[in-house]
């Protein structure tokens, strides 16, 4: 497939090459690593907006945005500076383990790309100057597991105990709240999504979902357990679990099939085809829980992944258990439709359908991440198992995750809470425990945007209630689905446009289904 075309999206791109190798498919930045000192991220801002806009002007409009959360990010907040994360990303390997392209050039790449490990340390230990020390504190485990991917490399190795050094002394004496500071959270949610907040309307929003959640999955404790208490029942389906990684994964693949079938039997999505593998995360992913790596829209088709990130084996028993429960029989279901169909998975499948540089590269992380959400409970509306109240339950459990984060990461900072009182909201609000709650407060101090699951979620069912009075009789959920996917991953505020702007005409009121084998 051929890369970009475009000088200016080129520009915006080079800013976050990890993202632009693994999740775009540019692999003409293989074995290159970003260079995020402070001069190499000023120079990189230096280039970005120069060049002619799009010719269409909503790709024109997302480029702008784009733009414009990138300097949020780096000229304002300078993110690398203050989230080793950053510089993980940027030397991880991972994105070189699925076959888009023939072994010996994979190894290729991977090899330059490590051999240029002690350069990004170099930059990296320069650049993170303002690391908190519980931002530093949720790095380390990613940053210790960099070192598998280095072995019998000496100075690799050598450069990872330099970087993962560093950061430990940030963990002991770097500032201890990781708050931004009011103005910089709200100023880094919206930018890049067309979207201006506020503190006490976020708040507001957080509180009414929680609520509205709340009345669901008791609705759903009630079918499933008539009389009982939900704080009984939920701590009892989260213990039903596989005993061992090896089970989560088995599970997760018994349900892909049933998961892709629903969506296309429904008609809600075109038939996404290819191929997803489920399996272990890489161990410098252990940021997260689980995670969809796509095959991506600029490079030949290849198997995705659906990882999932296995307990760490020197855990005790019962820390290992408590991970296990994330994935229980009751939430692993939600969980798949959010990271494959029509989730990430179906999602990634339709970018590889589009042309046009912004449309198939420019992530906007809300829609992204709201899209994937908000499939979940879009099949809860549809009947998904309807016969068995416990998908309601697991999904409702995932949205009031998704939503304490959202209320942490405003208290977080804005400095009116600490990681640990984070943890307890999350044991309280979100039927988290132990480590899990705990890696789930850590993630929203190194990740203070991590509430736009809940925000691109309540974006697109405003936009979809706009669409049911726009189309009117004329509305389906699959002409909604394709208009917006059609759009790429644009900004959440520029999503009306899809319904109601100048883009509407160009969506049909019937929409034939794909035949099976997908759109690639």
């Amino acid at each position: 497939m051929t890369g970009l075309r475009d000088p200016r999206v080129r520009a915006a791109v080079e800013l976050d090459l990890a993202h632009a190798r693994e999740y775009a498919g540019l692999h003409a930045y293989d074995g290159t690593l970003q260079d995020l000192s402070p001069a190499g991220v000023a120079a990189a801002l230096s280039r970005l907006g120069e060049g002619t806009a799009p010719a269409d002007a909503f790709d024109a409009e997302v480029l702008e945005v784009h733009e414009d959360g990138l300097r949020a990010r780096f000229a304002e907040a300078e993110l690398h500076r203050r989230d080793p994360l950053l510089h993980l990303a940027a030397m991880d390997l991972a994105c070189y383990d699925r076959a888009y392209a023939p072994a010996e050039d994979r190894r290729r790449a991977r090899q330059a790309h490590l051999a240029a490990w002690p350069d990004a340390v170099d930059n990296a230990v320069t650049a993170l100057d303002r690391v908190p020390s519980p931002v530093a504190r949720a790095a380390l485990p990613s940053l210790r597991g960099l070192a598998q991917d280095a072995t019998g490399d000496e100075p690799a190795l050598a450069a990872v105990r330099r970087l993962v050094a560093h950061v430990e002394r940030a963990a002991d004496t770097g500032p201890p709240s990781a708050a931004l500071g009011e103005a910089a959270f709200l100023r880094l949610l919206g930018a890049g999504e067309a979207m201006t907040y506020g503190t006490a309307a976020l708040t507001d929003t957080a509180d009414r979902e929680r609520v509205r959640l709340w009345a669901l999955l008791e609705q759903a404790v009630e079918r499933l357990a008539p009389g009982v208490h939900v704080r009984r029942v939920v701590p009892a389906l989260m213990k039903d679990h596989p005993t061992t990684a090896e089970g989560v994964f088995a599970q997760a693949r018994a349900l892909l099939t049933e998961v892709t079938s629903f969506a296309v039997t429904r008609d809600l999505i075109a038939d996404p085809g290819g191929e997803c593998r489920v399996g272990p995360a890489p161990a410098s992913r252990a940021y997260a829980q689980a995670m969809m790596s796509w095959s991506a829209p600029y490079e030949q088709d290849a198997p995705s992944w659906y990882y999932v990130v296995p307990p760490d084996p020197a855990w005790p028993p019962h820390e290992a258990e408590e991970w296990l429960s994330v994935f229980s029989r009751t939430s692993l279901p939600a969980i798949t439709v959010h990271e494959v169909t029509p989730g990430h998975y179906a999602h990634g499948r339709a970018l590889r359908a589009l042309t046009g540089d912004v449309r198939r590269s420019l992530e906007s992380p809300a829609f992204v991440e709201g899209w994937a959400h908000y499939a979940e409970e879009l099949y809860a509306e549809e009947g998904f198992r309807a016969h068995d109240p416990r998908y309601v339950i697991g999904m409702a459990l995932e949205a009031l995750l998704r939503v304490t984060r959202l209320t942490c990461s405003i208290a977080l900072h804005t400095g009116a809470m600490t990681v640990d009182e984070a943890a307890a909201r999350f044991e309280a609000d979100a039927f988290l425990r132990g480590r899990s709650a705990r890696a789930e407060a850590l993630r929203g101090a190194v990740e203070p945007t991590y509430g736009r699951y809940t925000l691109g979620k309540t974006e697109i069912l405003r936009v979809r209630d706009q669409a049911r009075a726009h189309w009117a009789g004329d509305y389906t959920h699959r002409r909604f689905h394709d208009a917006l996917l059609s759009l790429g991953m644009p900004p959440v505020g520029l999503l009306a446009r899809a319904v109601v702007g100048d883009l509407a005409a160009a969506v049909p009121p019937t929409v034939r289904r794909t035949p099976t084998g997908g759109k690639s």
